[in-house]
């Protein structure tokens, strides 16, 4: 029996990734994988997010979000993989 290796990911989106609706495109993406975290978008113009879930559902998400909704132009993604936490119940945009 294969057991499901949960994850978290960090990311922070560089790019034209404000005004695209990339929160709503990251949410519906995470929902749909059955991902829990949340999303927002920082000052500087970039959007941060954080995921947990399976290893293959976030792996799914995190992809997602280097292409982003149409009209998005992502130019750079850091992504961080601290320890998987368990600490959201659902997926959130932070305002």
């Amino acid at each position: 029996m294969t057991q499901k290796r949960n994850k978290r990911a960090h990311l922070t989106i560089e790019g034209r990734v404000q005004g695209v609706c990339f929160r709503a495109f990251t949410a519906e993406t995470a929902r749909r994988e059955g991902v829990r975290g949340w999303v927002r978008n920082l000052d500087s113009g970039d959007v941060e997010a954080v995921f947990e879930g399976t290893e293959s559902a976030v792996s799914k998400v995190v992809a997602a979000c280097y292409k982003g909704p149409p009209g998005a132009l992502v130019t750079n993604v850091k992504l961080k993989w601290p320890e998987y936490k368990g600490e959201f119940e659902t997926f959130s945009i932070r305002y």
